[in-house]
């Protein structure tokens, strides 16, 4: 098993952009960090609708894969070394939960766990358009040192293909959490 420095958890929900999960999890793979994996009910819904993926599929791309009910788990203690978690995609539901100190599975549990640690949080939130409770739960989950981060694409660099905007959007969630050789595509300015 990896130092707490080589591990993240990635928590997978109900809103769309499962594929950032995935590709996040083969990053992390390539990049040698050992990865903890718990996807709602929700989350392993999309996977399969948007990807055609099942939970064995997913599951096989992390090192550990956990039930969101075990809330007994090891990533729910702080004592549990991480380098940071990632919610890839963050429904408004888990955004709620975060915000609000919701621990009410495994995924917010170790949200939380990672805020009350001061460790990394990205929460890669999926919707629009966004309403007042939306605004204000990333807010406070901004303000509890969650970085709140819609998978926007980049275009300054041209991408002609999906997998372009996808790998850019990745390589920037792997710059943020400090991953050796991350790669996003700089501005280099006019």
């Amino acid at each position: 098993m990896a130092d707490g420095n080589a591990r993240v958890v990635v928590g997978v929900t109900g809103a769309t952009g499962a594929i950032y999960a995935v590709r996040l999890l083969e990053r992390l793979r390539r990049a040698g960090c050992e990865t903890h994996l718990v996807a709602t009910p929700a989350g392993l819904l999309n996977v399969h609708h948007e990807l055609g993926l099942d939970r064995k599929t997913l599951e096989a791309l992390a090192d550990v894969s956990y039930h969101p009910a075990d809330v007994g788990a090891a990533i729910a203690s702080g004592s549990f070394a991480a380098r940071a978690m990632v919610v890839a995609p963050c429904s408004m539901k888990s955004l709620a939960a975060i915000a609000n100190g919701m621990s009410d599975n495994l995924l917010t549990r170790a949200a939380d766990v990672a805020l009350k640690e001061r460790r990394r949080l990205l929460l890669m939130v999926r919707e629009t358009p966004l309403n007042l409770a939306h605004l204000r739960n990333m807010t406070s989950a901004t303000e509890m040192g969650a970085i709140v981060f819609p998978p926007l694409p980049a275009f300054y660099h041209r991408p002609t293909t999906i997998d372009e905007i996808i790998d850019d959007t990745v390589e920037r969630v792997l710059a943020l959490l400090g991953i050796e050789g991350a790669a996003p595509k700089p501005w280099s300015g006019l």
